[in-house]
Formats: structure tokens, sequence, C-alpha cells
């Protein structure tokens, strides 16, 4: 072999050497790779949070490759269960498994319901049932419980919920056909006059009328909780309102004829106006927000103030004892329920003067407007109907009867709805301050035909209402009772398939 051939051959043994080597290699790093730590660990249930060392978390099931060998500090929790603790060992290229089931703790589970001695059906977490007739109380193991009531004449309730706490409940039963569903009441609330959701849906604002120690209280949506109360210089509260963006609220006071601003957030009164008038009641924001327009009772006039200077920029005179307020979202015109004569007046802002459009002889009470549509909707108290004015014309006609004194309505914010509170029948021709012959009554109707979706019999004088910004919560007043109810309320389309629920036959269950 010459010398060029033995270089030649030296150079392809180097590299073949190499390839070998490189080969063996990455063979090795393979096979170890193959051969990595995995891990996998569940736990039941499998809501279950799982921490190794207190780093790597995950919930239900924990599956990871990527960890050194070595002894860690297991851990799985959840609320209502005892915690699971172990120090585990891993090893380099093994294969880690384990299942975990925590072991649950045992809460006070009561609850009873209206009526009484409903039938109860309880399906526990192992599957075990339990039967008997309320009110219930036992000690019961955390997870996932089904509940199902029922009592002749009323609709079923089944409810699913997770105990993993001490829980005291109480359910109210539906009449049977209602589809509006009662969730619970707020009691000892004097004279609630005017009702508001918080714009956020987490808060009920409620106006106490004539109440020297509080003039506002306000409770949580969800479970009717006391948040606080706010003192109105020492007075009632009779109407409120929130601005667009939901930071303040705007409430009347009848007794002194002043307005309050007030910040939504902190719960403190901002500034106080005088209306310069007597009985303010109700109060209308501009579409801009720059203007509050409040309805002063006893002066039949309107206050117009200026909310960025702070005072009343005039007082326009309006129709005897004006209450119900509408302000057209272009600024041009103010509508007023007149309450003394029964009259629906229409004020041009930029003059100041009024004309009336229509007079029923009856009590006007309260306006709501579906602009999109071109209408606005007036309870009128005397006549007991709700009249219907199209924007397009001012022209008016009956939309609907109602049961007696319809006052509060309002409209779901799809404007499909709507809701009408009736106090009922008066105790005399001139007693209202003491309950009457009959129960109130709250009815939904179909805001498009007047067609009845649902009836809720209330208690004495159903008064203040308002729905949620979400269309899902109504809140009315029973006033002479002192109480508020708040109801779970279907979507359009299922109360319009829901044959007008009690509307055909919860008259038999006005009278007492």
């Amino acid at each position: 072999m010459n010398r060029k051939n033995r270089h030649i051959w030296k150079i392809y043994v180097l590299v073949l050497g190499l390839v070998i080597f490189f080969g063996i290699f990455l063979g090795i790093k393979f096979f170890n790779f193959n051969k990595s730590t995995l891990i996998e660990i569940s736990v039941v249930p499998d809501e279950a949070e799982i921490k190794l060392d207190g780093k790597r978390q995950a919930i239900g099931k924990l599956l990871t490759g990527n960890i050194q060998p070595g002894i860690y500090e297991l851990e799985a929790s959840k609320k209502g269960f005892e915690t699971y603790t172990e120090k585990i060992e891993i090893r380099k290229g093994e294969r880690f498994t384990k299942e975990i089931s925590l072991k649950p703790l045992r809460f006070d589970l009561k609850f009873d319901s209206s009526p009484k001695n409903a039938n109860y059906s309880l399906i526990l977490s192992d599957g075990l049932e339990k039967k008997g007739k309320t009110p219930f109380e036992e000690k019961i193991s955390a997870g996932n419980l089904k509940l199902r009531l029922s009592f002749t004449g009323y609709n079923t309730l089944e409810q699913e919920f997770f105990l993993d706490s001490d829980r005291n409940e109480f359910y109210y039963l539906d009449p049977e056909g209602q589809l509006a569903h009662h969730l619970f009441n707020i009691e000892s609330v004097p004279s609630p006059k005017g009702i508001a959701f918080s714009p956020n849906n987490k808060e009920i604002w409620i106006t106490l009328l004539l109440n020297k120690k509080k003039g506002v209280s306000i409770f949580t949506v969800f479970t009717g909780e006391k948040v606080t109360d706010i003192n109105l210089a020492d007075g009632g509260g009779v109407e409120i309102i929130f601005s667009q963006d939901g930071k303040r609220a705007y409430i009347s006071q009848m007794e002194t004829a002043k307005v309050f601003e007030i910040d939504v957030q902190l719960k403190k009164v901002l500034r106080t106006f005088n209306t310069n008038s007597a009985w303010t009641k109700v109060l209308e924001l501009s579409k801009d927000g720059k203007t509050l327009f409040a309805s002063n009772w006893s002066g039949d006039d309107i206050s117009e103030i200026d909310l960025e200077e702070g005072k009343v920029r005039r007082r326009i005179p309006t129709v005897d004892t004006p209450r119900g307020l509408y302000a057209t979202q272009d600024g041009n015109n103010l509508y007023v329920a007149g309450f003394g004569t029964g009259e629906i007046e229409k004020i041009d802002l930029k003059t100041g003067k009024g004309k009336i459009i229509y007079k029923s002889g009856g009590a006007m009470r309260h306006i709501v407007a579906d602009e999109g549509n071109g209408v606005l909707y007036v309870s009128d108290m005397a006549k007991n109907v709700i009249w219907k004015v199209f924007l397009k014309d001012d022209k008016v006609e009956k939309f609907v009867d109602t049961d007696v004194n319809p006052n509060t309505i309002d409209l779901s914010p799809d404007k499909k709805i709507l809701f009408v509170s009736c106090r009922g029948k008066n105790a005399s021709a001139d007693n209202y301050y003491i309950p009457g012959p009959e129960w109130g009554s709250v009815l939904l109707f179909d805001a498009g035909t007047g067609e009845i979706l649902d009836a809720i019999v209330g208690g004495n004088q159903p008064t203040a209402l308002d729905v949620s910004s979400d269309g899902k919560f109504l809140i009315f007043s029973d006033f002479l009772d002192a109480r508020l109810e708040v109801f779970e309320i279907p979507a359009y389309n299922l109360l319009k398939k829901g044959n007008g629920g009690r509307g055909k036959i919860y008259k038999n269950d006005l009278k007492k």
C-alpha cells in the first residue's frame, strides 16, 4: 500500500470511529430519554388541588415527566375534605403513579320550606337516598347532593349543590304553574318605597319612606345579606336611580324636597340638592347624564337640576300632582304622569311649555319607555290600566287591564316583558295605611301583545319593583309587610311557551 492510500485509509478509520462514537452516545441518550421519570397522580374528588413541595400544582390530576429524582412532599386538598399529605420518593427512570381518595368531612345540613312539611328526597354523594318531610337537620358528608322537594298543588323544586360547609337553607315552592321562581325574602325593611338593582347587579338598594334613622338600606343580590344603611340627613327616601356609569346614585327625599347624590362604591353622600319645591318624588336623568329632573308632588312642577353646577336651573310648571317622568333620548321632550286627574303631559324642554296629550280622569303613576319601538307604558292606579303612548304621534291607547291599584312598572332589558306591581284593594275608600281585603300581585305581560305571561301573588301592597339589568332577577316590596321578595325570571322564550303561567288562575288566591 503506497503512502497516499495509507493516508486515505487512516482518515476513513477516523471518520468511522467518530460515527460509531456519536451513534453510541445518541443511542444512550435515546435510551435514557425513553426511561425518563414519569409521574401521574389523580385525586377524588376530581376538583381537588395537588401540590408537590408546594410548587407544582394541578386540579384533579397531575401528570409530569420534568422532575428530578428525590424526596417530595405530596399534598392533595379540597374544601370540605381532610387534607392528604405524604412524602414520596421519585427515582430516576421510574414511572410513579398514585390514586388518592380524600376523606369527606361532615357538616350540618339544615333546610326548611314554604309550604311546611314538603316531601323531600336527598341523594347523598355516595348514592344513598334520604326521604322525609321538611324541616330537615342532620350531619352529612361533603360532596355533590341532589335535593327534590314536592307538595300537592305546587311545582316540584330540584336543587343540586356541593356541600363543603355548614348550610342552612329555606326553599320556596312555587304555586303549580307559576314560571317565576321565588328565591328568598328580605324581612324587617320598614316602609320600602323604592327599589333598584345596582348597575353591576351585585346589590339591592332600598329607599325607606319617612325614616329618620336611615333613608337607604343596601343588601346583596344573591343572599339578601345586609351591606349597610345610609342616613339621609335624618330623613327617609322615596325613589332611586343610578347614573349610566354606575358610579352615582340619586335619591329623592319627600319631606324636605331634596335630592341626595351618593358615591355608589363608598356609600357616602357627596352632594345635596334643594329642589326649591315641595314633596319631591320621581327622578329622571337626561340621556347625556348632565341634567336631573325631579317631580314635585305638592309643588305641581318639575325641578330641572344642572348636575355640573349642582343647582336648580329652572322649575317647570306641570299638571296636577306630577309623578312619573321620562326624558326622551334626543333631549327634546319630557313626559310627565299626572296623578291628580290622570293626565299625560309632554313638555318641550327648549321652551318649558307643556301639552296634555291624554286625560283618563284616573291617576297616572309611573312611566317606562321602549324608544326602539317608539312606545311608552304608563300605569293608571285609578283605572287599573296600563296605557300605551306612541311617540311618533303621541296617540294613546289602552294596553292591558290590571289588578287593583297598579303602580310601579318596569321593562325587561330586551323590552319584551312588562312587569306591573298591583297593590290590591285598599282597606277602605279613604284608608290605605292598613292591609286591605286582598293580597297584591305582580303581573308579567308580553310587552308586544299584552298577553299575560305569568302572575305572582304578593303580600300586602306590592309597591316598589325592579328588574336586574341582565333580566334574571325581579324584586318587589310588600310595603305594609316591611318585606322584599326576590324572584328568578325565566327567559322570554320560556315564558312565551308557558301557557300564561298562573295568569289564568291566580285571581282565586288574591282574596284573604
